[in-house]
């Protein structure tokens, strides 16, 4: 199989890239402006652009497409300027992906593009599930229009799956990325009342579920990458530090995050309660579902 992926060098792409190319298969980079030589991985690269047109050539005869890049949502303090940025760099980065898949002469049989479990805004503890509706936020807008951009490529007879992510559970980079240096120091604690539903994913986990719907020909549509049983902030924060062995008796307010953060500051206090049910049905079995296990994992100790 050769897949090309954007976002390669982001977290979620650079190991989904490792794991293609440790089972034998061919990836192609799209990279931002330029391309480069061939790596020393054995992957290739075309570039790309958001909102330019991207040659379907490039995409001739690909088997699958992962649309992973878009701004950080959490890089920067969410200004005018760079709420427009987090939109547009989705919407426009998708809709440029999703065309040249639907005009190339062999088209790729699938097209995963990224979304995320902010598509249902804050639910309190109510358990949601793909069939759920999206919220009113934001972050909700955004993932909605990420999600439609990605039209043009299932017009075309292309399969499309959305990742609807949580929160990806790994050292080396997105929120715990960013979080476990405080525990280390003994400095983590919960964060607003502690009483909001995360959901996370386990690195390997996500992985695990991409290389899934890659191979899974009756999958399709949007499916929420999260651990089977979702928790609360409070309960996170307890199984960050008995793994770490550290104290968690730090607690940052709900509107010090405000202050700090700004609105981005929703996005943390905000409550999320989302369910795998479709990657569960199709048959995906998680190798880390609990949470000290992707703890474990992302900080290499043994269980």
């Amino acid at each position: 199989m050769r897949v090309a992926i954007t976002g390669s060098t982001g977290l979620i792409g650079s190991a989904l890239t490792r794991s293609l190319l440790a089972d034998g298969h061919g990836v192609l980079r799209l990279t931002r402006g330029r391309t480069v030589a061939p790596a020393a991985d054995g992957s290739e690269s075309a570039a790309w652009e958001p909102g330019a047109r991207l040659d379907p050539a490039v995409l001739d005869g690909v088997d699958a497409v992962v649309h992973l890049a878009g701004a950080g949502v959490g890089d920067r303090r969410w200004t005018a300027a760079y709420k427009d940025e987090i939109r547009l760099s989705r919407l426009l980065g998708t809709r440029t992906v999703a065309e040249a898949c639907a005009e190339a002469a062999r088209p790729p049989r699938v097209l995963v593009s990224a979304s995320a479990t902010g598509y249902y805004g804050d639910t309190g503890d109510r358990v949601v599930t793909e069939s759920d509706p999206a919220g009113h936020d934001f972050l909700a807008s955004v993932c909605v229009g990420w999600e439609s951009a990605a039209a043009p490529a299932e017009r075309a007879g292309v399969r499309v799956v959305h990742p609807r992510t949580g929160l990806v559970v790994s050292a080396d980079g997105g929120a715990w990325g960013r979080l476990f240096p405080l525990f280390r120091y003994g400095l983590g604690g919960r964060l607003g009342s502690g009483d909001q539903f995360w959901p996370f994913i386990s690195l390997p986990d996500h992985i695990a579920a991409l290389r899934h719907v890659l191979d899974r020909e009756d999958v399709a549509g949007p499916l929420n990458f999260t651990a089977p049983e979702p928790l609360t902030n409070r309960e996170i924060t307890r199984a960050t530090g008995r793994i770490l062995h550290r104290p968690t008796l730090a607690a940052v307010p709900a509107f010090a995050l405000r202050t700090v953060l700004g609105e981005f500051a929703e996005g943390i206090t905000g409550s999320c309660r989302a369910v795998p049910d479709g990657l569960l049905k199709s048959g995906f079995a998680f190798r880390e579902p609990a949470i000290d296990d992707a703890l474990s994992s992302a900080l290499g100790k043994a269980g």
